[in-house]
């Protein structure tokens, strides 16, 4: 499975930027697909996740601003982000975990908001 995060780049705080992750293959099947950032200097983390059966959890530090979704017609992740603040600065992961073998990650891309 390859996945193809898009959308990345920069906007001032209190903006907007939806975040694509595009898989090679359906994802339909998949257990669950979800976003991570690291920001510069610090380790990976949680954002959202959205299982299979669309039970989504966010990180406190985004709920009420972030919104996860999937079109499995499209094969496609995606991440609305809004209201956006200068410590939401980070490159962003989409992954997913297959039920047979294991989980992927996508190559990341790098969301910059300036104060």
């Amino acid at each position: 499975v390859q996945l193809q995060a898009s959308g990345g780049g920069l906007v001032q705080a209190g903006g907007s930027l939806r975040l694509s992750c595009a898989a090679s293959r359906s994802i339909s099947g998949d257990v669950l697909m979800a976003w991570y950032r690291q920001a510069p200097g610090k380790g990976r983390e949680f954002v959202a996740i959205i299982t299979v059966s669309s039970r989504i959890t966010y990180a406190d530090s985004v709920k009420g601003r972030f919104t996860i979704s999937r079109d499995n017609a499209k094969n496609t992740l995606y991440l609305q982000m809004n209201s956006l603040k200068p410590e939401d600065t980070a490159v962003y992961y989409c992954m997913t975990r297959t039920t047979d073998t294991g989980d992927y990650w996508g190559q990341g891309t790098e969301v910059t908001v300036s104060s």
